[in-house]
């Protein structure tokens, strides 16, 4: 069987990371889509087409990592019309019987487990998964364990169910001719699976897991599930020799340590951690749970990172980064603070194509673009989204989304006291 991997979106969503496609984004010094080609290896599919956007960003990126026992095909789809005409344009390429997937399935290998028969039992297989938001995702009706339609973002009160569409379908070619006939938009591919629905026989297998829901990329912040479940099922503990480990340094849990790394005194590793290639611990910085910190990063001296992940040559001084992101490049100001609990202990929301959104997370901080500076001692409330290319000024509270390439500051106005 034929694999097809959609990597040619947008990604508007997913700002302010969406300055490349949202599965080149590094874990573990690698980008996401290379754990998905590995998990389609692993179920022994070896023939994989990938459909990217006409600056070839995911070729260009795979050509720099070795993916050993498959066989690549890339495609370009010129416009970002949506997945029904990213695998249109992968068509002239397929055999037989294929699966198709978003480039972030990084459990791919996991979800075809759930075939019980073979392939070839149904005209078509189609993956589902419950979930408590599925007003956010497209939802299965079903009769049984067939498929009747797809609702894209029901009305909430109006689901047909509460089995999210997981974004993993076993078809067939003539599935073409079904789509070849529908109205061309950004769902197109969703339509003309329900019409596939009205004539052939498909399946839904709803994955069972033993975590609440697959890991998905939709928002920037689903990249903390993405990242737990890389690191609970990639991450090993292992220090390179050339690393340089400083006195009464405390190394807790499965770590990862690369090249040329120096760690510095009384500074504390829990793990699950991945400290990249040239990175540099300051003393007394504590560094815990699924921190991800990709080639030199810099964490400066009695700085707190838990839950955050950097990517490759972020700089930061002393301060608390909790369930935050940083895109490459970005230089963090000392005493930074990222707040990422509400007062209240509630769900946080965050703005996103000027949508409220509430995340499902109890704890999260900020995300930030690439190459974005701070001043010293800014603090970013829970939820905010800031742009690339910024820059905030010094003692600058962030109660708001800030767009790429802004200014942002606050003002301060001088306070005179009488003497009493």
């Amino acid at each position: 069987m034929q694999a097809v991997i959609l990597a040619a979106g947008a990604s508007s969503r997913f700002w302010p990371l969406n300055y490349k496609h949202k599965s080149l984004f590094k874990v573990m010094g690698r980008p996401i889509i290379f754990y998905t080609i590995e998990g389609l290896k692993q179920s022994g599919i070896k023939d994989i087409i990938i459909v990217q956007s006409p600056n070839r960003d995911v070729e260009n990126e795979l050509s720099s990592h070795k993916i050993d026992g498959v066989n690549i095909k890339y495609v370009v789809q010129p416009q970002p019309k949506g997945m029904g005409d990213a695998l249109w344009h992968a068509k002239d390429l397929l055999k037989d019987r294929f699966v198709v997937l978003n480039a972030e399935r990084v459990d791919i290998g996991e979800i075809l487990k759930f075939c019980e028969k073979s392939y070839s039992d149904f005209d078509a297989i189609l993956f589902g998964q419950r979930t408590k938001t599925p007003d956010l995702f497209g939802v299965f009706e079903l009769k049984g364990d067939r498929g009747v339609r797809i609702v894209e973002k029901p009305k909430k009160g109006e689901e047909p169910s509460d089995i999210k569409v997981v974004g993993v379908y076993i078809l067939q070619k003539d599935f073409f001719e079904v789509y070849e006939k529908v109205k061309k938009h950004e769902y197109d591919l969703e339509e003309a699976l329900s019409e596939y629905m009205k004539k052939k026989y498909v399946k839904v297998v709803i994955v069972e897991k033993s975590e609440e829901e697959t890991p998905s990329l939709k928002y920037p912040w689903h990249l903390f599930d993405v990242i737990r479940y890389i690191f609970n099922n990639h991450l090993e503990s292992y220090i390179d020799e050339s690393a340089k480990i400083g006195k009464d340094v405390i190394i807790e849990g499965k770590v990862y340590i690369g090249k040329n790394v120096s760690i510095f005194e009384r500074a504390t590793i829990k793990g699950p951690c991945y400290i990249g290639d040239n990175c540099k611990i300051g003393s007394n910085t504590l560094i815990r749970d699924y921190v991800d910190l990709e080639r030199d990063v810099v964490v400066g001296a009695y700085a707190e990172v838990t839950r955050s992940i950097f990517q490759e040559d972020v700089h930061t001084h002393s301060g608390f980064f909790g369930d935050s992101i940083f895109g490459s490049g970005c230089r963090i100001g000392a005493g930074c603070i990222t707040a990422n609990v509400r007062i209240d202990r509630g769900e946080i929301k965050s703005t996103v194509k000027n949508e409220k959104i509430n995340t499902g997370r109890k704890s999260l901080g900020v995300i930030v673009g690439r190459n974005t500076k701070t001043g010293v001692h800014c603090s970013f409330m829970p939820g905010v989204l800031i742009g690339s290319d910024c820059v905030i000024g010094p003692h600058t509270t962030v109660f708001e989304n800030v767009e790429d390439g802004t200014v942002y500051y606050t003002k301060f106005e001088t306070i005179k006291k009488q003497r009493v």
